[in-house]
Order: C-alpha cells, then sequence, then structure tokens
C-alpha cells in the first residue's frame, strides 16, 4: 500500500470517532507501513473465552475485539512495552491488567467497575517506590483510542534503524503535516515517507519507512538525535 491508498488523517481522525472507526485505521495503517493484518494475528475466541473463565469476568466487546483483530502482532502491540496475552491478563486492586512497560514501571488497564461499558475507559499505574502511593490515573477515554495509540508508539519504535529520538526543545517545523488529535499527550506529524510523535511535550519519537526518509527528517528537523 503506498501513500496514495492510505487517508491518514481521515483515518486517524475516524479511529477517535468509533470502535468501527478505530480498527479500519489499524487495518490500514498496517498496511500502509508494510505488513497487513491476516487471519492469524489476532487471538481467537476460545481462547478469550478461557481468559474469561479463569479470570471468573466478562471482557469488554472492544478489548475482545482489539485482541482478536492484531493482538497476536507484536509490531503493533510489544515491540517496547507488552500487551498481555489473553492467558496472561490479570486482576490487580480493581483493575484488569492488559498491558506492562517493559521494565514494569506502569502499568495499563480497565477499572473493574467499567468492564461493563462496550469501549470502557482506560487507566495507568505507575510503579512508585512507595507503594502506598501507587493509584490507578485516567489514561484514555477509550480501550479503542488506547488500542490505536498502543499500535502506532510500537509501530514507531519497532526498528531501531528506522527510528529515532530527539529531547523536544521547540516547535517542529512546517514541513511536517500535523495530524488529527489523537490520544493522551501525544501530537501526531506525518512527513514525507515519516510518522511522528510528540509524547508529553518532552520526547520527539519519529520513525522513517527507509533510510533515506530518516536522512531528510534529520535535515528538516536539526537537533541532536540519539542515533544520528
Amino acid at each position: 500500500m503506498d501513500e496514495t491508498d492510505f487517508d491518514f488523517p481521515a483515518a486517524m481522525a475516524e479511529s477517535a470517532r468509533s470502535r468501527a472507526g478505530a480498527w479500519a485505521f489499524v487495518r490500514g495503517f498496517a498496511a500502509y507501513w508494510g505488513e497487513p493484518l491476516g487471519p492469524g494475528d489476532g487471538f481467537t475466541e476460545a481462547e478469550l473465552d478461557a481468559a474469561e473463565r479463569r479470570l471468573g469476568l466478562r471482557l469488554p466487546p472492544a478489548l475482545r475485539e482489539a485482541y482478536r483483530l492484531f493482538g497476536r502482532r507484536a509490531d503493533l502491540t510489544s515491540s517496547q512495552d507488552v500487551l498481555l496475552t489473553p492467558d496472561e491478563l490479570r486482576v490487580m486492586d480493581g483493575a484488569l491488567v492488559y498491558r506492562a512497560e517493559n521494565q514494569g514501571c506502569a502499568h495499563w488497564g480497565v477499572l473493574l467497575d467499567d468492564l461493563a461499558l462496550e469501549d470502557p475507559p482506560t487507566v495507568i499505574r505507575p510503579d512508585l517506590a512507595d507503594k502506598s502511593q501507587e493509584r490507578w490515573e485516567p489514561w484514555e477515554e477509550r480501550f479503542s483510542t488506547a488500542a490505536v495509540v498502543m499500535a502506532l508508539m510500537e509501530k514507531l519504535l519497532e526498528d531501531h534503524e528506522l527510528s529515532d529520538f530527539l529531547e523536544l526543545d521547540e516547535e517542529l517545523p512546517d514541513g511536517l503535516r500535523e495530524l488529527p488529535a489523537l490520544g493522551r499527550n501525544f501530537r501526531w506529524y506525518q512527513g514525507p515517507d515519516v510518522l511522528v510523535g510528540v509524547a508529553e511535550e518532552a520526547w520527539v519519537i519519529a520513525r522513517a519507512r527507509t533510510p533515506e526518509a530518516l536522512d531528510a527528517l534529520y535535515e528538516a528537523v536539526p537537533g541532536e538525535w540519539l542515533g544520528e
């Protein structure tokens, strides 16, 4: 799929409006970056049913849909942080944990009180030295949004040869096209064969489709890139 086949801004905007839009974006995004989703890229209904029996609870429809669609695609779920497999899902302090930071510094979940919602809000729990201060904090307003942001970030971080980081000290240049808002504390930009995320207004995370595109980004956005 080339750039003309996937309207990135329109698909991203639609992903924020509905679950159907979110999953359509993931399908298009996966194909745009080179590997369309296939039948074996998700977990089976039987695996998800087994997780429900083990946990004694019902998984929200949005979570089941994401796991069925692309739960096995490591490039969209686990390049850095980790989407738990159905048999790894667990309950921790009033929430169903579905994702973990790669060094255990944080976990993402859905509060048990929200599991009956079709597309529930998500929460995050940082790992603190003082465990008594740990709390579940709001993350994304909908699980489907959290899943799309996960796919974007994990794809950004998938290929160390084509990904790079820059500490943000000024606004990005006009040559990058700002994409629709999506996700808590993220901004997104697109350039020729390049996707750029700004996280927490602190870090620029870039992923290019080719070495030439990454070199062009270095020229367009000068600075102390970690990998340059």
